[in-house]
């Protein structure tokens, strides 16, 4: 069986669609820091969606790595001549797969960060993207400020260093073509924060003038950094995946990416050196993207942690497993429909019963196989920007919040690290160790956990708060996952 790369792509048309486009003739002009699954299975696959109409050849993606655990997707970028494929997993079981061939060239940038620079301070690079994870925009998460003190920041600050991260990268090609009298390139966030692109603004600035405030000034004053909101489930590949795609498709492929059919891109148009014809692909573009944003993170994300502490703790593993169980599913509509609608602003062309309704559609696919485990993942990047903010919006204005209180004692209750049935829990946080710590003191200090303020503020100050959450904690320990749920939706 062939392996994926540009000489088998003639062979494989009658099983798998390939590019129709010739990818000897595109020119890069999208550097991309952070090329996991998402980034595949959604801009890539825009742009590829355009270069197979016959546009946007010159806006094909250099993707970056910066992370040591980056060096395996550049040997298989490397060996497959930045080629993947990408397979969608309709709910009905059946699958289309695609050869993705917008992404040309993949740098890895602790092995020559030099290269990664100049690239991006070339006048044919126009846009740099970003999906490196809530966690990798270097902020502190409670007062939402800048880590100077993060040792690679450190590193990245001396004098004649070569740049560790991504914030040494950007802003030394940004300052590079500064003195070349090139205008900036455009910063595009692709990431689940709220205001990404505003908080791009502030860390990249904030590390720009730490470096040089005149640098930092015309950052700020020159560089575009639209907000967007991106949608699509894309679980882990697996070797299940790739031995399907083998056996269905016909050609084996290192690190293929596995996706919904679901796709959404809600766009600012604010660039500066121009952008490929996005709209064209089925990208929205709009002058203000936050009530868009708003819905996906307090409804869809949100609803991904209501799950999947709940789910984990009960005894399932995958998220279809709990959308397809009556009282889970009916938790997460009336978390929905009860505290977080509450907090949107009116969303245009959004009818926001349907869009609820799809969620639950979409968490149901069996065939996506979305693990509890990696909704679990990065809690404490995530609750914070996603729930918390749901919490104080119905407490200033005595709204409810006992399905959202709920959701936080699930939390503390899995990184007690063993589910119900005694089974180890492997928690993955970057703030494992504090939070895991709280949870095994909260049988005898029901409010250790929620104590981590650099977490959850001041929310332990609030009595109707920390009422709300010592109740569901005690279910959850008293009677277990599933019985807490049935005891809330009672008193509710």
């Amino acid at each position: 069986m062939p392996a994926l790369e540009p000489s088998v792509l003639s062979g494989l048309s009658g099983s798998l669609a390939v590019p129709s486009y010739d990818r000897t003739g595109l020119t890069a002009g999208i550097v991309h820091f952070g090329v996991g699954g998402f980034h595949r299975a959604h801009q890539a696959m825009y742009l590829d969606r355009l270069m197979n109409a016959g546009q946007a050849h010159d806006w094909a993606v250099c993707g970056v790595g910066v992370l040591p655990g980056d060096a395996r997707m550049k040997q298989v970028m490397d060996a497959q001549d930045c080629l993947y494929t990408l397979v969608v997993k309709n709910p009905d079981g059946t699958r289309e797969g695609r050869v993705i061939g917008s992404i040309i060239e993949y740098l890895f940038a602790p092995e020559d960060p030099e290269t990664v620079i100049e690239k991006m301070a070339s006048e044919a690079i126009r846009i740099v993207s970003l999906t490196v994870t809530e966690g990798g925009y270097n902020f502190h998460h409670v007062t939402g400020e800048f880590d100077a003190g993060n040792p690679d920041v450190v590193h990245d600050l001396q004098p004649g260093a070569a740049p560790r991260t991504t914030f040494g990268l950007v802003t030394e090609a940004l300052a590079r073509r500064r003195a070349r009298g090139l205008a900036p390139f455009t910063v595009m966030s692709c990431d689940n924060i709220q205001g990404n692109g505003d908080v791009a603004r502030k860390m990249f600035t904030a590390f720009a003038n730490l470096k040089d405030p005149q640098l930092g000034a015309w950052v700020e004053g020159n560089v575009p950094f639209p907000n967007s909101m991106v949608d699509r489930i894309t679980p882990v590949t697996t070797d299940v995946d790739r031995a399907a795609i083998a056996e269905e498709l016909g050609v084996e492929d290192a690190w293929p990416v596995v996706c919904e059919p679901f796709e959404q891109w809600v766009l600012e148009d604010h660039f500066s050196l121009g952008r490929p014809p996005f709209e064209d692909a089925g990208v929205q573009l709009v002058e203000d993207v936050e009530p868009y944003e708003l819905m996906k993170l307090r409804l869809l994300n949100a609803s991904h942690q209501g799950m999947c502490y709940f789910g984990y703790l009960a005894g399932y593993r995958y998220a279809h497993e709990v959308a397809q169980d009556g009282l889970f599913a009916q938790f997460l509509l009336d978390y929905m429909d009860k505290e977080a609608t509450p907090t949107l602003h009116p969303v245009p062309g959004i009818d926001l019963g349907a869009y609820k309704r799809t969620l639950i559609e979409r968490f149901s696919n069996e065939h996506v196989r979305d693990t509890l485990a990696r909704l679990c993942a990065e809690s404490s990047d995530r609750i914070p920007k996603w729930l918390v903010p749901v919490i104080r919006i119905n407490l200033e204005h005595g709204g409810e919040i006992a399905r959202s209180a709920a959701i936080v004692a699930s939390w503390a209750r899995y990184d007690e690290g063993t589910d119900e049935q005694g089974n180890p829990i492997d928690v993955v946080d970057r703030l494992k160790e504090p939070l895991m710590a709280a949870a095994a003191r909260q049988h005898e200090e029901p409010l250790a956990f929620i104590s981590n303020r650099e977490v959850f503020g001041d929310l332990i100050d609030n009595p109707v708060f920390v009422a709300a959450y010592t109740r569901a904690l005690n279910d959850l320990h008293r009677v277990g996952a599933r019985a807490a749920l049935e005891a809330l939706a009672s008193r509710s």
